[in-house]
């Protein structure tokens, strides 16, 4: 599609990262593990975005981490805070009234007036010649 598209998709996206990354860090993990849980799941994510989001999100209390030294080459593992495990379950809760929202403006008849009065965009008495 177009470049115009890419960056509304891009928009769109971005915060599905923010929930996805506090909901998968519920179980402790580090950034290139997340990476990978991410593509598989199908959110599409790259190291330059998510490394400064989990540091953004720890700054602001919805993650906690702590260095994992045992192994050859030390990892920062990260956590879902109890702020942060908050803050999912309020995202979801909206994330589920966009879904529904979007499913009934989706389903609306497209003739039939909007509720405010205005005729919708695009119906037949909307449309020009």
């Amino acid at each position: 599609m177009s470049e115009e598209f890419d960056t509304h998709l891009q928009e769109l996206r971005r915060g599905t990262v923010v929930l996805a990354c506090l909901e998968l860090l519920q179980s402790a993990g580090y950034g290139y593990g997340l990476l990978e849980q991410l593509g598989a799941l199908g959110f599409t994510a790259d190291a330059n975005t998510l490394y400064p989001l989990l540091r953004r999100l720890e700054k602001q209390g919805y993650l906690t981490s702590e260095w994992n030294t045992e192994e050859a080459r030390p990892r920062k593992f990260y956590r879902t805070s109890p702020d942060g495990l908050r803050l999912a379950e309020a995202l979801i809760r909206e994330w589920r009234a966009l879904d529904r929202a979007m499913d009934s403006l989706a389903a609306a008849d497209p003739a039939a007036p909007s509720p405010s009065g205005h005729e919708r965009p695009g119906s037949p008495d909307t449309l020009e010649d």
